[in-house]
């Protein structure tokens, strides 16, 4: 029996001793009973949709586990999904708004950043739960089979409640600044509001994607559990989060349309604020990054998922 793969329901054969056929009749009698069969799963992108769909309750049970266990001993509980950007965006706002007088395209800096830590808060939490699925869940794959894939789903599903919080947040100060303050008319949503659905499908299936990636790696490479934090980081500041894409030199905009986040960001605050503008280019290679990263994280994933038991 391998560690992963997938289910495979047949009728078991003539059970031993029990006759093929009676004496004196022209019948034969046999004992059939359900058995699962777990085989390797074949393919590089095999998916088994059958025992996600099997294990759906699991999948539910593990997305409230993951909510409730994250600020179950916490004095203020959820109330940290809120007051986490809200932080972040005041310490934005006092050192790169005031100090460092970097732009906000003559949005509210406030406004302007706490629109993109939203998305971006999302990424980053699901991202660094998703890469360690393996090392932190090791005590169930090894009691029980089911869908290895399933651990790294709850984990994206579960932080989507994260994120309705904080849009809920944000969409409080945005109907602030639009109707009770003079930056009123500089905030304009576009109908690409539209589209923030499929941005936030986006964003769910690229931090799958690289989660799942180091989740497979870190099976070996255990130092990239310690430097997630500081990866995630590095990210950030690579992405126009802190200041408009609108403020790098047209020949280095192509660098950072390589991060996929990059017309995630953008588009969110075009969306919402009407701020800045994206290239029809740049979210070609957005999407294009997201895929193919997904593709690599599910094909290691299910590579090291077969044998990881016997290293983890």
């Amino acid at each position: 029996m391998t560690e992963g793969g997938r289910r495979k329901t047949e009728d078991e054969m003539p059970t031993a001793g029990h006759p093929s056929s009676v004496s004196g009749q022209g019948s034969t009698a046999t004992s059939r009973s359900p058995r699962t069969i777990i085989q390797p799963s074949k393919g590089l992108l095999h998916i088994d949709w059958r025992g996600l769909l099997e294990y759906r309750d699991l999948l539910v049970l593990l997305v409230r586990r993951d909510f409730l266990a994250k600020y179950k001993q916490s004095v203020l509980g959820p109330l940290w999904f809120i007051i986490q950007p809200l932080a972040t965006t005041i310490v934005f706002t006092v050192i790169f708004g005031n100090v460092a007088k970097l732009p906000s395209d003559g949005m509210p800096k406030m406004l302007f950043y706490l629109c993109a830590l939203v998305p971006w808060n999302y990424f980053a939490v699901s991202l660094q739960s998703t890469a360690t699925s393996f090392t932190t869940n090791m005590h169930l794959f090894g009691k029980v089979y089911f869908p290895r894939l399933i651990v790294p789903l709850s984990v994206v599903v579960s932080n989507l409640i994260a994120f309705a919080i904080q849009l809920l947040t944000f969409l409080g100060f945005f109907v602030y600044f639009k109707f009770f303050s003079v930056a009123g008319p500089l905030i304009r949503p576009s109908l690409e509001l539209a589209l923030v659905p499929v941005l936030l499908l986006q964003v769910a299936l690229l931090s799958l994607g690289f989660g799942l990636l180091i989740s497979a790696l870190t099976v070996k490479y255990r130092d990239l559990v310690y430097a997630m934090t500081f990866l995630v980081q590095l990210w950030m500041y690579a992405t126009p989060i802190v200041y408009p894409l609108s403020q790098i030199p047209v020949q280095w905009q192509w660098v950072f349309a390589l991060n996929p986040m990059t017309a995630v960001i953008e588009m969110f605050r075009y969306a919402f604020l009407g701020s800045g503008a994206i290239k029809p280019w740049v979210l070609g290679v957005s999407l294009s990054m997201t895929i193919l990263i997904l593709a690599i994280g599910i094909v290691l994933f299910s590579r090291v998922e077969k044998t990881f038991m016997d290293t983890i």
